[in-house]
């Protein structure tokens, strides 16, 4: 199971929204894309479970 699948939707939102922050103020990418778009850039990172974030849950 891809590391994508075990985030609810709202942390996935959370994860590719941040993630796509980075990229717009100079993070580099982890994956090469030919768009400029940080947001697919982002969302392409999560599924490919290249990038170095985690999830904290309470209980």
């Amino acid at each position: 199971m891809s590391m994508s699948m075990r985030y609810t939707r709202y942390e996935r939102a959370r994860i590719v929204g941040a993630r796509a922050l980075q990229i717009s103020m100079g993070a580099p990418p982890l994956v090469e894309m030919e768009t400029n778009n940080p947001v697919k850039i982002a969302r392409h990172e999560l599924e490919r479970d290249v990038l170095p974030i985690t999830v904290r849950r309470d209980g």
